[in-house]
């Protein structure tokens, strides 16, 4: 692959540990968004928004590129850096690489004539985060139960990538694995791969026995009538992007302990996360042409 020039506008630790990578592999790399990082980034910062964008071939942002539409999610920066002085500073020969694009964005994107593309629809790239998904999920249920997984009654809402790892992670553990899923091919997957199979019109009857619940699926699932059949002792983790898959104010009503856990890549292995970023965006450059 030719050697290219990257833009790295906000984000978290992977953001940081991304920009080291593609320089050691003499990559030119400008930053913006990280003055209140409060740790030596490695890397001068840019002066402005437009210094960082301008004359680079291509613009990574952050994963979620933004919590709410208006904002780059940019958690290390003075100030807030808005979506539209993104785009406006893109030039047409630029292309956008980003995590979690929502339509609003990407409506944006086509206002501007910017070609973005959105990492987390990289299949490769899905695959790979749901490891450190997977496995900051596991370190939080540790930190938080008294009691050890292994013979623990567990339920993985969702058989997708984040699914599909978690449970094979807390079989190995020897947790007492139950799977949701709404399919019936999931359903004979999961039972094939040793788990436990829960059909979700028979969720209901499952929740009472769980000593923790691990959702995947990004919609409210988990509404007041299933949170009353469960446990107050349980403890249920939501993976979910938002709005997540828990009704968390009535959750709050009953008493449970729920923990909404996003971004978990970025506080649990941002090096890794960081390389599985750098590889995917390699492999875009190459399919586009080097």
């Amino acid at each position: 692959m030719t050697k290219k020039s990257f833009s790295i506008i906000g984000g978290d630790l992977r953001s940081i540990k991304l920009a080291n990578l593609l320089i050691e592999d003499d990559n030119k790399v400008k930053i913006f968004g990280f003055e209140n990082a409060g740790f030596d980034l490695g890397i001068a910062e840019s002066d402005s928004l437009f210094d960082a964008i301008n004359q680079t071939d291509i613009v990574i942002g952050p994963i979620p590129f933004s919590n709410d539409n208006e904002n780059l999610n940019a958690p290390f920066s003075k100030n807030p850096i808005p979506i539209y002085d993104v785009f406006s500073n893109i030039k047409d020969n630029q292309l956008l690489i980003a995590g979690v694009i929502s339509k609003k964005i990407a409506q944006i994107s086509k206002e501007y004539n910017v070609c973005s593309i959105d990492l987390l629809n990289r299949e490769e790239m899905a695959i790979l985060n749901a490891i450190p998904t997977a496995e900051g999920a596991i370190k939080i249920a540790i930190e938080e139960t008294p009691t050890t997984l292994h013979n623990s009654n567990v339920l993985v809402l969702g058989f997708g990538r984040i699914g599909k790892t978690l449970a094979r992670m807390l079989k190995g553990i020897g947790a007492n694995v139950y799977v949701e899923a709404r399919k019936y091919s999931d359903l004979a997957w999961i039972q094939s791969s040793g788990y436990i199979p829960v059909p979700l019109d028979d969720l209901a009857n499952y929740l009472p026995r769980m000593n923790i619940i691990f959702n995947t699926i990004p919609h409210v699932i988990l509404n007041y009538d299933l949170l009353y059949r469960i446990d107050r002792d349980c403890l249920i983790i939501d993976l979910a992007s938002k709005p997540g898959g828990v009704d968390f104010e009535k959750a709050r009503e009953l008493g449970l302990n729920t923990i909404w856990a996003l971004s978990l890549p970025g506080k649990i292995a941002p090096v890794t996360a960081a390389k599985f970023i750098k590889d995917t965006i390699y492999n875009i450059i190459e399919e586009l042409g080097g």
